[in-house]
């Protein structure tokens, strides 16, 4: 059934990525031509929501932002609805004033919203869906960890640098006999490290959802450097850790959604491989250098499929529903089964066999098919 909803917000959630502009033109420009509605941006995410600030979308304003990173719009990771924080009589506290985020959308009679985000966005879409709001949900993120999508927009773009700067420490490493970590971002999900070591050949690739041996790395370095392979490169994912082990927090934000920040496994376990086996060895971070510049082509494609197809789901009244990629077809999910899960790396992913295949070591002994 078509909807004769005229005029449509949007808004960009949680952390900046490549891409998120190049929604944001696919959306407002199909909306436009199209179907000919009135777009409005709502700034830094959920908080223009809070805080009452917009803008209108016209044709002009989002031409030329295709292959523009981050977000015109500005976003936030920290703002939400449902716990806003205020002070009162000096204290800080956190109200839900979803209900004021309601009727301000009433009162602007905006009958559809785009939110663009991951995992912490879409929980708090599907909250306001549950209350009324007609939401369509796309997805980003550069750890490709949402769930009901086979990619997110983003990853692409983040795998690529991710995969240049281990393509640019192999000469280093080779050239001064090194071993060289290399941490790369994911949360608690081995996309991108495994991705990015894939596409660069390292020779170690240890991700959070396999727990690594250090004996095992040794070893493999120590073999490698015993056959006249003086260098080792290993992708070490920001939320890798050891059997038997926890994750390296980097520091703990309490007033954050994800307090937990991750960071330093590199460092750690650099220390440790140099202490064990004598090796030489050198730990680069890579860090939010992986968020920032230009999408990939293929971003940009897939975030302009996205924003075209989530504006056809405003069309078609087809509401709380996420675009999703699944094979090379764009197709839509419910809203409700995305939020607080995560897609991981399983022990029969194609990928990890494909790394195994061409003798890439991940950290444990035997073929991890045959460990589970």
């Amino acid at each position: 059934m078509k909807n004769n909803v005229k005029r449509i917000g949007i808004l960009t959630g949680g952390g900046d990525c490549p891409g998120l502009n190049a929604v944001i033109r696919a959306a407002t420009k199909a909306l436009i031509l199209e179907h000919h509605a009135q777009v409005f941006g709502f700034e830094d995410g959920f908080q223009g929501l809070i805080e009452h600030r917009l803008r209108e979308l016209k044709y002009d304003d989002v031409s030329g932002i295709l292959q523009i990173g981050g977000t015109i719009l500005g976003t936030s990771n920290k703002a939400n609805p449902f716990e806003n924080p205020v002070v009162e009589n000096g204290k800080l506290v956190k109200k839900d004033v979803s209900d004021d985020v309601i009727k301000y959308l009433q009162d602007l009679d905006i009958g559809a919203l785009l939110c663009i985000g991951g995992d912490g966005t879409m929980t708090i879409a599907n909250q306001l869906a549950q209350k009324g709001v007609q939401i369509i949900g796309v997805p980003k993120t550069i750890d490709n960890d949402l769930y009901g999508t086979d990619v997110t927009f983003g990853y692409d773009s983040a795998l690529s640098i991710a995969a240049e700067a281990l393509d640019r420490i192999h000469t280093t490493a080779q050239s001064h006999h090194r071993v060289m970590l290399v941490e790369i971002m994911g949360r608690t999900a081995g996309w991108l490290t495994l991705g990015a070591g894939l596409a660069s050949g390292a020779d170690i690739i240890l991700i959070p959802e396999i727990d690594y041996e250090l004996d095992v790395i040794c070893d493999k370095v120590i073999e490698r450097s015993k056959k006249g392979r003086r260098f080792s490169i290993v992708a070490v994912a920001e939320g890798a850790k050891p059997k038997g082990g926890k994750q390296v927090i980097n520091r703990i934000v309490k007033d954050s959604p994800e307090q937990i920040r991750l960071g330093g496994i590199s460092i750690q376990l650099g220390h440790q491989i140099e202490d064990e086996t004598g090796l030489e060895t050198r730990s680069t971070v890579l860090g939010h250098i992986q968020r920032g510049g230009s999408p990939t082509p293929f971003d940009r494609i897939l975030a302009t499929r996205y924003g075209v197809a989530a504006a056809r789901l405003v069309v078609d009244g087809n509401m709380n529903r996420m675009v999703a990629l699944r094979g090379n077809d764009i197709v839509s999910v419910p809203l409700a089964e995305i939020g607080g899960r995560t897609r991981r790396v399983t022990p029969d992913d194609p990928l990890l066999k494909v790394a195994e295949a061409v003798g890439t070591n991940m950290g444990v002994k035997g073929r991890i098919s045959e460990n589970g």
